[in-house]
């Protein structure tokens, strides 16, 4: 087990800098997900605390023992990637007990240690066939239990469910979720999925552009996002944007015609503000008695619940109806927002706006 600390740490290939100064403490037994889209330097990031890249700046700390220069095998951490890197002429049993031979270990501990990693992750049947004879949730299962058996200090992943199907993502997030509990080991996670970040992490370090932009829990993340990149990355549908302007004589959010109750603690002393209103779909809701109006553009029916776009002059919503919902395109109907669900972010930074004091 282990705390795993990064103090100012930078990565730059040449001009291009992939991790701005991060700075983060992961404590001992957390499941940390390292969230965002592709190329903001999450999976550097992964890369440089496992040592399979040197940084350019700062410092990498392992409970006390600072590891900025210790190579990767003596750092005692396993990485489970996104292409399983089977070996194809063993045995499921011979990749999973490849580590341990290489460490000295003897044939009956093997044997155990091999067996009870397998019957933990359910592929005790699997373990005479090679990775070609497996599909590719098995494969994934089998690179989880190479790492599993060498109960190594802290578990590193780099996105290691996107090759697999939506249903075979779910069972495997259930498992990794499983196996954190049961082992007690520090988990780190790198994913652009939301859910498997909501659904996984203890916490979630949100990254853009090589630069942490929020570490929170994952209600944190959601609820109290502290930009509009955060907020935005966030959610799906994502959340709707509206520019505008805080009302000068009212708590309101004005955008042409286009009037919305805010929290007055929110708007205090800041009329005239220039901001962009924040609206996550599931916080709108549909009825005849409203504040707001607006005519249905289009209706995305999922199943569990329907994504209604609402046009309101030059102003499209997306809002979440439950399934029973009668709408048809071209309804006009009425909306009702909580203003205490709202979120505002300054125009010219995208930064959340506090409560005034």
């Amino acid at each position: 087990m282990a705390r795993i600390r990064c103090e100012g740490v930078t990565k730059s290939y040449g001009a291009v800098t992939a991790v701005s100064r991060l700075t983060i403490d992961i404590a001992d037994r957390e499941f940390m997900v390292f969230l965002g889209p592709s190329g903001c330097g999450k999976t550097t990031t992964l890369n440089v605390i496992a040592g399979l890249e040197q940084i350019s700046e700062g410092d990498i700390w392992f409970d006390e023992k600072r590891v900025t220069l210790v190579p990767p095998h003596q750092r005692e951490i396993a990485m489970v990637f996104q292409s399983y890197a089977l070996y194809p002429q063993k045995t499921v049993f011979e990749n999973i007990a490849f580590g341990l031979r290489l460490r000295g270990a003897g044939k009956t501990e093997i044997a155990a240690k091999v067996t009870a990693a397998a019957k933990e992750l359910e592929i005790e049947h699997l373990l005479a066939r090679r990775p070609q004879q497996l599909s590719g949730g098995q494969r994934q299962r089998v690179a989880l239990g190479r790492a599993l058996v060498r109960r190594p200090t802290a578990f590193l992943m780099d996105e290691p469910l996107s090759n697999l199907d939506a249903a075979l993502r779910v069972s495997m997030r259930t498992l990794i979720k499983k196996l954190h509990r049961s082992m007690g080991t520090t988990f780190i996670y790198v994913t652009h999925d939301q859910a498997e970040a909501m659904t996984l992490a203890d916490r979630i370090t949100v990254m853009h552009n090589g630069v942490v932009q929020q570490v929170d829990t994952p209600d944190g993340i959601y609820n109290r996002p502290v930009n509009r990149f955060v907020a935005g990355f966030l959610g799906s549908p994502q959340m709707n944007f509206i520019d505008g302007e805080i009302a000068h004589a009212a708590a309101a959010f004005v955008h042409g015609a286009l009037r919305v109750k805010l929290d007055a603690a929110r708007t205090r002393g800041q009329g005239g503000r220039k901001v962009i209103l924040g609206v996550r779909p599931e916080d709108v809701e549909i009825g005849r008695s409203a504040d707001l109006s607006g005519q249905v553009a289009l209706i995305s029916p999922l199943g569990s619940e329907q994504h209604v776009n609402v046009q309101m002059g030059d102003v499209e919503l997306i809002v979440r109806a439950s399934k029973e919902a009668r709408i048809a395109i071209g309804d006009q109907i009425g909306l009702t927002i909580d203003p205490r669900r709202l979120h505002l972010f300054d125009a010219a930074s995208d930064q959340a706006l506090a409560a005034s004091p």
